[in-house]
């Protein structure tokens, strides 16, 4: 069974971010794995090793050399190998997709039973490159996934969505599956596992190399802004009860969250 599981390099969501040029971020930050792709790792190793023999999880990144650290990451937490698609430059969900699925088809004999993602990436959040790959494969696809099952040639899903509502899928293999942070607790990797990492082997691929049908659509960052919050405090005078009201009021009202 070929486990594949796409995974993005992002800048840590804990450094403060600069914007140069209108359009790029200074990248002199730490980068990291995706925090949802950690969730499609683990779920995809524990897959293979609930699995037959001749099973292996392969992680897939399209990025900078320096990406690399991210693929090894995912090692530690257990993958078998690596694929990097190496660039330098910025690549929308559309390409992202179709360089992916190029990658994953060069060679012939190593079909994809099963592919997992992230359900989203923290930094474009775009939430379509899964989507676009099921596309591209002709293979169903799920998102925000809390829970899958493999029962032979099927894959049971449970898919979370909001207000606390989940629909359940029976999805046929092979399909694309988007992690959500319900779905496990990501395996982090002790000094062992980071050592062993390191011999596992990493195959690096140019984005120009692959052969890839340009798309007749596209998307390209216009210009990048930093959020503004503005914040104006305010004393809630009163009894208990009045300050009780007045609070449940401006969830209400206000940040509409009630």
């Amino acid at each position: 069974m070929q486990i594949y599981v796409c995974v993005k390099h992002v800048p840590d969501s804990a450094v403060n971010i600069t914007i140069i040029d209108k359009s790029h971020i200074d990248e002199n930050v730490t980068f990291l794995l995706n925090p949802y792709d950690e969730h499609a790792v683990t779920e995809a190793v524990r897959i293979r090793d609930a699995c037959q023999e001749n099973s292996e999880v392969i992680v897939v990144c399209l990025g900078k050399a320096d990406a690399e650290n991210t693929i090894r990451s995912a090692l530690a937490m257990g993958a078998d190998r690596g694929l990097l698609i190496v660039s330098n430059e910025e690549h929308d969900s559309i390409e992202t997709a179709r360089a992916l699925k190029a990658a994953m088809a060069l060679k012939k004999t190593e079909k994809p039973s099963l592919i997992f993602t992230g359900k989203e990436s923290i930094d474009a959040e775009g939430m379509q490159t899964m989507f676009r790959l099921g596309a591209l494969f002709d293979f169903p696809v799920a998102t925000n996934v809390t829970r899958v099952d493999i029962e032979e040639t099927r894959a049971i899903v449970v898919s979370e969505l909001s207000g606390g509502n989940a629909n359940t899928y029976e999805l046929s293999l092979p399909c694309v599956i988007g992690a959500g942070r319900g779905l496990n607790t990501p395996k982090y990797p002790t000094f062992p596992d980071i050592v062993k990492s390191r011999k596992r082997p990493v195959e690096k691929i140019a984005f120009t190399d692959l052969t890839i049908d340009s798309p007749k659509a596209g998307m390209k960052i216009i210009q990048l802004e930093a959020l503004k919050q503005s914040r104006n405090p305010k004393e809630i005078t009163g009894d208990p009860g009045s300050v009780a009201q007045k609070i449940l009021s401006i969830l209400e009202q206000e940040a509409k969250v009630v």
